[in-house]
């Protein structure tokens, strides 16, 4: 059964010539894996990972991404702190927000400094695959 938006998203690479580029933070590594995982079933992105927010930061400022899911509850520095410092770095990027165990307080915080979406762990594929495909095709 093919993926909800991939079709979309194949006609939107060949257009551009080279597949999206997702950066995956999260600091659970199974978590970044999976996630990884699911993105590899199709040609649409190219993935790289970051375990933390300082991680993720110096990604952004070293590269140029499409899109980026962000896990809210990490240590050194969280998932908000990450997201501000982020925005003022590529204030264009969508941030996406997969948390588990946020409060309403956390996400609202997200979405005020700019989070597009946010998704509660588990999350299946077929979910992510959609969410990441409307956020791109936006």
């Amino acid at each position: 059964m093919p993926l909800k938006g991939i079709d979309k998203l194949l006609a939107k690479i060949e257009e551009r010539g080279e597949p999206f580029r997702v950066l995956i933070v999260d600091d659970e590594k199974w978590v970044r894996e999976v996630f990884r995982d699911f993105c590899n079933l199709t040609d649409v992105f190219d993935v790289d990972l970051a375990q933390s927010g300082v991680e993720a930061v110096a990604k952004v400022k070293a590269k140029q991404y499409d899109l980026i899911t962000m896990d809210l509850i990490m240590p050194d520095m969280s998932g908000l702190e990450a997201l501000h410092a982020i925005k003022e770095v590529s204030p264009r990027v969508p941030v996406m927000v997969i948390t588990g165990n946020a409060t309403e307080k956390l996400i609202n915080e997200a979405g005020v400094l700019g989070a597009c979406r946010v998704m509660y762990k588990p999350v299946l594929l077929e979910d992510f695959i959609s969410e990441l495909s409307a956020t791109l095709l936006r």
